[in-house]
């Protein structure tokens, strides 16, 4: 949701731009402020800011990208596991990346369905679509280990980004220690990685894709492995009964992880054109049974890692109208984001993100528009993501 200003905007950000009528009354009757979500000047990953939103400590908790991603997509994690995310991208003949997500293409079931079950080594490899171009990879078998690099062009490792990619060769899986595991595992995927080039080569998708002159999704670019580990859920960290409603993978697995109880809308993708106003009047119906609902909605970010300001502030548009009738649920309402993605970059920054919170216990601060100029003038100040929920259940 959080952006910079953008000069075609008149110095806006696109949340500043839209128009927000329900928004801006609940800013005007709510309390506001800024969150670092994981503290100044860390740039947060979904995953990360995620976790530490729910209350978790990164450092103890922490499973890994992968296993998370495995999790929202329905795969049932084993003891030994290792999980990792992957993107379907495009890449020449010599494996540099032209697009590391292959035209953003929006359904890999047609080009992940027949690498599914492979088995390289006594490995055996199960594969499930995610959102869009986004593809869930689980290892399967004895003497596995995490402590592998990631084949992904943009993420060096996790903490390092490249930003310039395009061009680069697809980076060849290592063993991150001198253990007989790691040094296995890196070279069995190593090997799944140019099998699964050869199979995506021949996809007959890719064939018609090529006829059209479209990327073709003829790699997978991977990162993030890690193993499965079973979080303290979070109606025993709270004390409160919890459910999830998210379109995307990544989204539903946080929940799933912290052991909220799943709830699917139909039409919910976690794509611009995911159902925003079914899944609000879903939370809605939930919050009647449950003491917290946690409600994603993806496309703001989509928007500004394509630099699509105008997509961006339309679609923050979409939201506020399914934001109408908020009041009558007879709910303390927060409304925020994991993290900044500024149209200009691109990315996600280490910029705070505005935060809303409204309900029959906030002063009401009469603040005219919600967005992140005038947030920072609310009483909530500026705070961290660790904090948000002892904020918002003291309210």
């Amino acid at each position: 949701m959080g952006d910079l200003p953008i000069p075609e905007l008149g110095n806006k950000t696109p949340l500043e731009a839209a128009k927000t009528p329900n928004m801006d009354r609940l800013a005007k009757n709510g309390q506001t402020g800024l969150m670092y979500v994981l503290g100044k000047g860390r740039r947060p990953n979904s995953d990360e800011a995620h976790l530490v939103l729910f209350g978790y400590d990164l450092k103890k908790d922490y499973p890994g990208r992968g296993p998370i991603e495995a999790a929202g997509v329905g795969i049932k994690l084993q003891k030994g596991d290792i999980a990792i995310r992957a993107n379907l991208a495009t890449v020449d003949k010599d494996l540099h990346v032209i697009d590391r997500r292959a035209g953003r293409i929006e359904d890999s079931h047609g080009f992940v369905k027949e690498l599914d079950g492979m088995k390289i080594e006594g490995v055996r490899f199960i594969l499930k679509p995610g959102t869009g171009h986004r593809v869930a990879l689980v290892m399967r078998g004895k003497g596995l280990s995490d402590k592998i690099s990631n084949s992904d062009v943009h993420y060096a490792t996790e903490d390092s980004l490249v930003k310039n990619w395009e061009g680069l060769p697809v980076n060849v899986i290592k063993p991150l220690d001198n253990s007989a595991e790691a040094n296995f595992t890196a070279a069995v995927l190593e090997k799944f990685l140019k099998k699964t080039h050869e199979i995506l080569e021949k996809n007959p998708f890719n064939i018609e894709k090529e006829k059209k002159g479209e990327p073709k999704a003829n790699y997978l670019l991977t990162r993030g492995p890690g193993y499965f580990n079973q979080l303290q859920s979070f109606k025993e960290k709270w004390e409160k009964s919890a459910c999830c409603i998210a379109g995307a993978g990544l989204y539903k697995g946080l929940g799933v992880i912290a052991g909220m109880d799943l709830i699917n809308v139909e039409g919910a993708t976690g794509l611009p054109n995911t159902n925003v106003s079914g899944k609000m009047a879903t939370a809605k119906e939930q919050i009647k049974k449950y003491d917290f609902v946690f409600l994603h909605i993806k496309p703001t970010d989509i928007f500004g890692e394509n630099g699509d300001f105008k997509g961006k502030r339309d679609f923050i548009e979409k939201i506020d109208q399914a934001l109408d009738s908020l009041e009558e649920w007879g709910a303390t309402i927060c409304l925020t984001a994991d993290h900044t993605t500024p149209c200009r970059l691109k990315d996600h920054s280490a910029d705070p993100v505005p935060v809303l919170i409204s309900g029959p216990g906030t002063l009401g601060e009469g603040i005219e528009k919600f967005s992140e100029r005038e947030c920072e003038k609310g009483s909530l100040g500026k705070f961290e993501g660790k904090d948000l929920l002892r904020i918002l259940f003291s309210l």
